[in-house]
């Protein structure tokens, strides 16, 4: 077993850039939609969620960094990246690939075990040095 959560953290990492990619692009699109509109605000809005998106982003980013850095607190931030992915649908979730990534990546996150320490006197069963290898 691992010593660290590689799958949660590999998955949260790419869910967590697909996201930030989605919320940029969301952005951009609305200001630019935005740009155009002589009349009314409603694209204003949407560049807020944008914006909204791009600071979840950033915080399933640093779940994700903060598992591969602290194991043992693997539970907390498997929560906080889990969530937060669930929180980026307001600005598509990384065009919903980073939801499910992110959805992903925070549960294995929460369920990884960390390795049992061995006991004394448990030592793996090693091979005679007069044996030859087979």
């Amino acid at each position: 077993m691992a010593e660290k959560p590689t799958a949660a953290f590999v998955l949260s990492l790419i869910g967590g850039i697909f996201i930030l990619l989605g919320a940029i692009v969301v952005m951009a699109i609305m200001s630019a939609i935005g740009s155009f509109m002589v009349i009314g605000g409603s694209a204003d809005i949407l560049v807020i969620y944008g914006a909204v998106g791009l600071i979840f982003a950033i915080i399933v980013l640093v779940g994700a960094v903060m598992l591969w850095m602290k194991p043992q607190q693997h539970v907390a931030w498997g929560v906080i990246v889990l969530l937060f992915s669930l929180f980026s649908i307001i600005s598509l979730g990384g065009f919903f690939i980073g939801l499910i990534l992110g959805l992903v990546g925070g549960i294995l996150g929460i369920v990884w075990k960390p390795p049992a320490p061995m006991a004394p006197g448990m030592a793996p069963p090693m091979m005679p040095p007069s044996m030859p290898p087979p």
